[in-house]
């Protein structure tokens, strides 16, 4: 494990940077369409020298960099949309009330350091009380969806922070940490997941969504942000993404975003399974049509 302030995988000497932010399921589908996209019109985004994946990300960088992403969009394209009955009156409704939970703890906080420390300490009491399985559980899930369970040979930096500290962590092949838990760390949301004696949530609670400030040194940053360069914390704690490109573009990098154009997959309409297809569809119109501006960024 290393810390994402101090990363050996931060040197100056790497020239190309991509950026996996985080957005749920249709934010993960949306990445993997964009990808797919840029791949179609010649460009491979997943050769970069560094890949930095927050929450659902991380699990895309996971993906892209263990198999082929157009295999992995013709499988989102593929997946039957789930049928589910209309929910009863009064049902709890678990996406809402974790925005509007996690929202509260963030405006208490006094700053990010706070807001670690307070998220870190709800999700610890959720663990306890989700029980020992927990862990186990989420690591079958997210395991399931990895073509691998081996780190790849690029350099990958994914996201967490402690749980019990609330301080922001990194994984990468060197950390000691198993490419599955470290997705599953950085993608808990909820209860806190559990690697060895330690516990861990969302990367996305480091910064923001993106963690952008991570490609620190490199010549040309590729942002890619489901969840729309939105920040949930206040703007004068500058961790929205729009203060950290201007801070990369300050040190000399050039930085390109994506955003999806679609808001149907952004908020907590992101964790709708039966949005993932049209989510990367969109991803990858949108490389299509964005393609001559990417490959002015990574070709010259």
């Amino acid at each position: 494990m290393v810390s994402t302030n101090h990363s050996p995988l931060l040197a100056a000497s790497r020239r190309r940077a991509v950026v996996l932010g985080g957005g749920g399921a249709t934010g993960n589908a949306w990445l993997i369409g964009v990808v797919a996209g840029l791949l179609e019109a010649g460009i491979d985004v997943t050769r970069a020298d560094l890949l930095i994946g927050t929450s659902a990300g991380s699990t895309a960088a996971a993906q892209v960099t263990s198999a082929s992403a157009l295999d992995l969009l013709a499988a989102v394209l593929e997946e039957p949309v789930p049928q589910r009955p209309p929910a009863p009156r009064g049902a709890p409704r678990p996406v809402t009330d974790q925005m509007e939970r996690t929202a509260r703890l963030i405006a208490a906080a006094a700053d990010a350091a706070d807001m670690r420390r307070r998220l870190g300490a709800a999700a610890l009491e959720l663990a306890e009380a989700a029980g020992e399985s927990f862990t186990e559980r989420w690591r079958a899930t997210v395991l399931a969806r990895l073509p691998s369970r081996t780190w790849p040979a690029q350099d990958l930096l994914i996201t967490a922070v402690d749980a019990q500290t609330g301080e922001p962590v990194g994984f990468d092949r060197d950390s000691g940490i198993d490419l599955v838990d470290a997705v599953a760390a950085s993608c808990s949301s909820g209860p806190a997941y559990r690697i060895g004696d330690r516990r861990y949530i969302d990367g996305g609670y480091r910064a923001n969504a993106d963690n952008a400030d991570l490609a620190a040194g490199y010549d040309d940053v590729l942002v890619l942000s489901p969840f729309g360069g939105r920040s949930r914390v206040p703007r004068a704690w500058g961790l929205d993404l729009a203060s950290q490109v201007a801070e990369l573009r300050a040190g000399g990098s050039r930085v390109e975003i994506v955003v999806p154009d679609d808001e149907r997959f952004v908020g907590a309409q992101a964790m709708d399974l039966s949005l993932r297809p049209a989510a990367a569809r969109a991803g990858r119109e949108q490389a299509r049509e964005l393609a001559d501006r990417i490959a002015a960024l990574w070709s010259s």
